[in-house]
């Protein structure tokens, strides 16, 4: 549990400042429009702070579940996916406000690299369910095993 709160805190610090920079960036840049810069934020705030704390929550006392193989694939699979998706919206949104233009090959390489770390996100959330699946199974066997003594 306490790995899944550092994991949390990690990435609120880096969602707060990826705040201030997306401020900082554009007011520098005299930007007014729309940018991915501003998903960076929030994405990093649900993604990676709520969700790890929830996790966090629903393992607290099921020790089987936080060692487990399926929690080690996650916790690699998500700490892998998760800043690679949010590179993506960097470079898009920095892109963007120094209006850069890019040739079709690196536009859809930057497309292709976000598709794929979606796509590994998703298996990721699909394993961040299976585990709270198995943190209440691992909590109604052991209510089940206290209810027979």
């Amino acid at each position: 549990m306490k790995k899944l709160m550092n994991l949390s805190l990690v990435y609120l610090i880096a969602a707060l400042a990826f705040g201030v920079f997306y401020r900082e960036f554009t007011k520098l840049n005299n930007f007014a429009g729309e940018t991915m810069l501003r998903a960076v934020h929030t994405h990093l705030f649900m993604l990676g702070v709520v969700l790890l704390l929830l996790l966090a929550l629903f393992v607290r006392d099921r020790s089987q579940v936080v060692q487990s193989r399926k929690m080690r694939r996650f916790l690699i699979l998500y700490n892998l996916s998760l800043p690679l998706f949010i590179l993506t919206l960097l470079a898009r949104g920095i892109v963007q406000v120094l209006q850069v233009p890019l040739s079709s090959a690196a536009n859809a390489s930057l497309s292709g690299i976000a598709g794929i770390s979606h796509i590994l996100l998703t298996i990721a959330l699909g394993l961040f369910f299976s585990l709270l699946y198995d943190s209440q199974k691992a909590l109604q066997t052991t209510d089940a095993k206290s209810e027979n003594k």
